[in-house]
């Protein structure tokens, strides 16, 4: 096992480097419409500019640190975070808002909801390995605290960011009602040929 780890370890760094900078590469060609949906997000409509570029930039610097052997474990643990934060994202959205598009790009784009939602939990999974790997020498108990802590703090950075951004869209949307397509109903009636009118 030992003989493949190293093997294993850059397999999961190489599908980090490949699914970081296809993501970004995807909503860098179509900026515009990347950041129309993170305004249109029940969760993110607030800070919409300033996380579509954060994102990107986040991206593509954990991308070419995944690169090189001396920032592997970093990045690694930046992957596992931001991998925690996407899933959360996700459940939250399935969980608790109305339907929002997708503001992955690319082939991402195209899953729904609940197969993003497998999608991440594999790398989220991925993630752990890797930096189980690149940490074979610290204790599991040591590993555990550490992952779940970073886990936990990917969590709540997200249910905040959710919770400031409601706040903010109430404050700043008194008087707007928001519109949730699946709670509406569609009436209908008969109305008699003889109706007077």
């Amino acid at each position: 096992m030992r003989k493949i780890a190293p093997f294993i370890q850059t397999l999961i760094c190489y599908l980090f480097i490949v699914l970081f900078i296809y993501a970004a590469v995807s909503k860098l060609m179509d900026f515009e419409t990347f950041q129309t949906q993170l305004g249109q997000s029940p969760l993110l409509a607030s800070y919409a500019i300033p996380i579509s570029y954060g994102i990107i930039a986040i991206e593509l610097v954990t991308a070419v640190l995944l690169m090189f052997e001396r920032t592997r474990k970093l990045a690694l643990q930046i992957s596992l975070f931001l991998m925690v934060m996407f899933t959360t994202y996700i459940i939250i959205i399935l969980h608790f808002t109305a339907f929002t598009p997708c503001s992955c790009g690319g082939v991402l784009e195209k899953m729904g909801w609940t197969e993003h939602l497998i999608f991440n939990i594999v790398f989220v999974g991925l993630a752990l390995i890797g930096i189980r790997i690149a940490k074979s020498s610290q204790t599991w108990r040591g590993y555990i605290i550490e992952q779940t802590t970073l886990t936990i703090i990917g969590v709540v950075s997200v249910t905040i960011i959710y919770g400031l951004s409601e706040k903010k869209s109430q404050y700043n949307n008194a008087f707007t009602r928001k519109y949730i397509p699946h709670l509406a109903e569609k009436l209908t009636m008969d109305i008699p040929l003889n109706f007077p009118v």
